[in-house]
């Protein structure tokens, strides 16, 4: 065999081998469940500080037991509220499966919108799609989930469905204020059925912003409108991420480098300006499952300490 021909096949051979090695990293990733922690500071002075779960894109199965085993395992941070921005279902029988890993957390105060995956049931693609441009209209041809009974049983457990709706709850000895969207990504938001509301609700000590997909349009209205915060998820953190976390793409219009975590809205705003708000995105805690692999990215839930400025 000549030089050059033996030296491709070793870069070819070396190639598959790295390849193979990503793909073993990024399947095992998927399944690397970690819990974030994050504070901030947005609760009046003199109140106690709020504990608060955020979930995100479950993309629950039945046959995932680890999963749901870690899903179940969040009601032992006892936390004072959850806030659920949906995707949380990937198969029609999901629905029990998850009602038993939430258990104990149905019975916390709640509130919860959904996303496109809890309408429609997911479909094989290959998985570099992920990196392009996505309008939503693709899910509208699959075969829906059974979103109306995850529905009726988050709000027979009490949970505020803030499908383009706003509701408020007292919680301890804070009064939050919610305005909420249906997915953005399809479409389905309605802000003028919610905006003009949280900022006019002046008994509440927080006013708090809740949609599936942080479409700029939404986070634009809901900080424009007084919201002192808005919970979101939908971007999987940018799912397949160069090293150190640096996500690739986000599947809406929301900037990369806000893919997951807190961050500022608009970006360059600090605490206190008009029409400014904070943003937490999480990374959620599922992929399709069809291939489940993270690259940099782990799957994640979110504890979220609100709490009164430092003095």
């Amino acid at each position: 065999m000549p030089v050059a021909t033996r030296t491709l096949a070793g870069v070819a051979g070396a190639g598959a081998v790295l390849g193979a090695g990503l793909a073993t990293y990024a399947a095992c990733e998927a399944r690397a469940y970690t819990l974030r922690r994050v504070e901030v500071p947005l609760l009046p002075r003199g109140h106690r500080p709020l504990r608060v779960l955020h979930l995100s894109d479950l993309h629950v199965t039945p046959g995932q037991g680890r999963k749901l085993a870690w899903i179940a395992g969040l009601a032992e941070l006892r936390p004072d509220l959850v806030v659920d921005t949906g995707d949380n279902l990937a198969h029609r029988d999901s629905v029990g499966p998850l009602l038993e890993a939430l258990g104990p957390l149905l019975d916390v105060p709640g509130v919860f919108v959904l996303g496109s995956n809890d309408y429609f049931e997911p479909t094989m693609r290959n998985p570099l799609r992920y990196l392009l441009p996505d309008d939503g209209r693709r899910h509208t041809d699959t075969p829906h989930l059974p979103w109306r009974e995850l529905v009726a049983a988050f709000t027979g457990s009490g949970w505020l469905d803030l499908t383009n709706r706003t509701d408020a709850l007292t919680v301890g000895d804070t009064t939050i204020s919610f305005a909420g969207v249906d997915d953005p990504h399809l479409g389905y938001d309605r802000l003028g059925d919610v905006t003009g509301v949280a900022g006019a609700d002046r008994h509440a000590d927080v006013r708090l912003g809740v949609a599936h997909a942080p479409y700029l349009r939404v986070l634009d209205a809901f900080a424009a409108d007084g919201c002192d915060a808005v919970l979101a998820g939908h971007t999987h953190g940018g799912q397949v991420c160069l090293p150190g976390g640096r996500a690739l793409t986000t599947n809406c219009d929301l900037e990369p480098a806000r893919a997951r975590g807190l961050h500022r809205h608009p970006a360059d705003s600090r605490p206190g300006d008009p029409g400014s708000a904070w943003l937490h995105v999480s990374a959620g805690l599922g992929t399709s499952p069809y291939v489940r692999f993270r690259l940099a990215c782990r799957p994640e839930a979110t504890l979220l300490t609100l709490l009164p400025p430092a003095s």
